[in-house]
């Protein structure tokens, strides 16, 4: 016997299928487009390893809020300004006017800053660095729509020279490399310097050998070196080891002696001296999370520009959450950013007037951490609650 399809419930289970897809449909049209994020910086050449430690660290802080900043989806579009000025601007440009983004993150380069924060603050678009700060955009140059998420280029050094004069050195010898951030970190140990400086040397920002540096330093015969090369650090520190020069004249440094140098330069590093915000042992819960989350992910011990990479997403995410993703309203949102974030690395993240951070500095000295590996051990804190020098030329209150 033949029996008829129920057509009743054939209808009812089709249409029933078609309101589940159109509530689905309606459902995705109501998420949020993705908030499109320029990333900005150097991964190619001897500065690469710096940008590459940056982007790991901000990826880190995105992957751990679940793809997303202040509960909003992120697109995050990363570019190679191979540490040339001329690349970068080219890709501000593309970032500005094809992609539409409203933020820029990143730079690790002085020289990269400098030529692009014009454009980007022309077209009003905002600029969060995670490295670089130039003594001009802390001071006269400053700008409501640019935070810089690391610090000022001379503040390091000006710790350093402050730990030196603590430490006892009459006399020193300083070291950098010819560019503006060299010369900046110069100009800032001197600063607070109490001793006699004999003699100031500029390497090449490129130069792979440092013979004629350490003869003069051995000639000279300083009671301890100051030096900033960030892209020859390695070479330079395997040559300063392997002319005894480290047995006989202390060796103290910013930006070389890290989580990107010390897996190279392992137990020939051990006695160097270093200045930072932070280090591998910072003591609380976020830096803690950070270094333990940072190396089951990649394996390595982070970097100082990886905590800072990380601290620029942390920034975003607590700054995004405040104007609840509409990063239109420039005026909300720069307030936003103004109010720091309390989760950092460095325990709270605040700023300054000229949107500069004011930070603790830390001495530290390259030895073996509890598991044996070589690493950064905090040894002084030559300076408390610091704003940079240039603040007070920044117009903004």
């Amino acid at each position: 016997m033949l029996v008829e399809p129920r057509k009743p419930l054939a209808a009812a289970a089709l249409a029933l299928a078609l309101a589940a897809s159109l509530a689905a449909a309606a459902a995705l049209a109501q998420q949020p487009a993705p908030l499109r994020i320029g990333y900005l910086n150097t991964f190619s050449g001897p500065i690469g390893p710096l940008g590459q430690d940056m982007y790991d660290g901000f990826m880190l802080g995105v992957e751990q809020a679940g793809g997303k900043l202040g509960g909003v989806p992120v697109d995050i579009i990363k570019q190679d300004d191979q540490f040339k000025p001329e690349v970068a601007n080219q890709i501000v440009q593309k970032l500005i006017e094809k992609d539409k983004v409203p933020i820029i993150t990143g730079v690790a380069g002085s020289n990269v800053m400098m030529a692009v924060q014009r454009a980007v603050a022309e077209k009003e678009v905002f600029l969060v660095g995670a490295n670089a700060g130039p003594s001009e955009l802390a001071g006269a140059q400053c700008s409501p729509l640019r935070f810089i998420a690391s610090w000022q280029n001379d503040s390091w050094a000006e710790a350093a020279g402050k730990y030196a004069s603590d430490k006892g050195y009459k006399k020193m010898l300083l070291v950098a490399s010819n560019y503006q951030a060299g010369k900046d970190a110069v100009a800032g140990f001197k600063r607070f310097y109490k001793g006699q400086v004999v003699d100031e040397i500029y390497p090449g920002v490129t130069q792979p050998d440092f013979s004629a540096e350490l003869t003069q330093i051995g000639a000279d015969k300083p009671d301890a070196v100051f030096a900033f090369v960030p892209s020859g650090g390695i070479n330079f520190i395997r040559q300063y080891q392997q002319a005894g020069l480290l047995k006989s004249v202390p060796l103290l440094t910013v930006g070389m002696a890290d989580g990107t140098t010390l897996p190279a330069l392992k137990e020939s590093a051990l006695g160097i001296q270093s200045v930072h915000f932070w280090a591998p042992d910072t003591d609380n819960p976020v830096s803690r999370q950070f270094v333990d989350s940072f190396e089951k992910k990649y394996g390595r011990i982070p970097s100082n520009f990886a905590a800072q990479g990380y601290d620029s997403a942390l920034l975003l995410d607590a700054a995004i959450g405040r104007v609840k993703g509409d990063v239109s309203d420039k005026k909300a949102f720069t307030a936003a950013l103004r109010q720091g974030s309390d989760k950092s690395v460095r325990g709270q993240l605040r700023f300054g007037n000229n949107n500069f951070p004011i930070n603790d500095w830390y001495a530290f000295e390259v030895a073996k951490d509890a598991k044996g590996r070589v690493s950064l051990k905090t040894v002084a804190t030559p300076l408390k609650g610091y704003q940079d020098s240039y603040h007070d030329k920044c117009a903004m209150k």
